[in-house]
């Protein structure tokens, strides 16, 4: 199977979730919140640092678990408004 190349968009838009994750997670290690969310600390931190930026529905609803922010919020801080500022997560 050959993945289509990320835009440009899409790259930035991985960037800021993962800093997004990296803020609500705070002085919690990568390992904890991995292990609360059933998913290894490899793939949390190629989705902090945006390697990842396409996580799957449930690896995102199981790390929003684990850290205790709701998926709108997340959605919320991912869209851009009419400026081009993103939402602040209030994690």
């Amino acid at each position: 199977m050959v993945r289509t190349p990320l835009t440009p968009q899409e790259r930035q838009r991985g960037e800021l979730f993962g800093a997004l994750l990296r803020r609500a997670r705070g002085d919690r290690s990568m390992v904890e919140v991995a292990a609360a969310a059933g998913v290894s600390a490899e793939t949390l931190r190629k989705i902090e640092t945006g390697r990842a930026p396409t996580p799957a529905f449930f690896t995102v609803a199981a790390l929003a678990a684990a850290l205790g922010v709701s998926l709108d919020e997340l959605a919320a801080a991912c869209v851009q408004d009419d400026s081009g500022d993103h939402q602040s997560l209030s994690a």
